[in-house]
């Protein structure tokens, strides 16, 4: 490598941080501040809020949003090495194999652990 190149990824470095602590400070210094009481309540789609708008969402929710995350990530994953499965390796073949029975097994662990249950 020449140092051009060690050059590059250094300016890429001080620059990376910059661009977006930018995006976020220009605005806090030229945006108008005017509170009061009418922007400092909760919205919620046109509605107003009756009551305390705080609520707590039960912890099934947010175990079915990872579960539904990390299985629709791993899709994703899954589909360039099912399209192109016809051309790879045995060892890919193998290890896409074995990723599936990762999966499974996670899944089977999460049912029997009854994460899945909805009660």
């Amino acid at each position: 490598m020449q140092h051009q190149d060690w050059l590059f990824i250094g300016v890429f470095l001080v620059l990376a941080p910059v661009f977006p602590a930018a995006a976020l400070l220009i605005p806090r210094l030229l945006a108008p501040r005017k509170p009061n009481r009418i922007k400092l309540q909760t919205y919620e789609c046109g509605v107003e809020t009756i009551g305390d708008s705080w609520v707590q969402f039960r912890v099934q929710y947010y175990n079915f949003a990872l579960i539904f995350l990390i299985f629709d990530i791993e899709t994703v994953f899954l589909y360039p090495w099912a399209v192109a499965m016809d051309q790879l390796p045995l060892f890919a073949v193998v290890e896409g194999i074995l990723f599936i029975l990762i999966l499974v097994a996670g899944l089977m662990w999460a049912w029997r652990k009854g994460v899945l249950q909805w009660s």
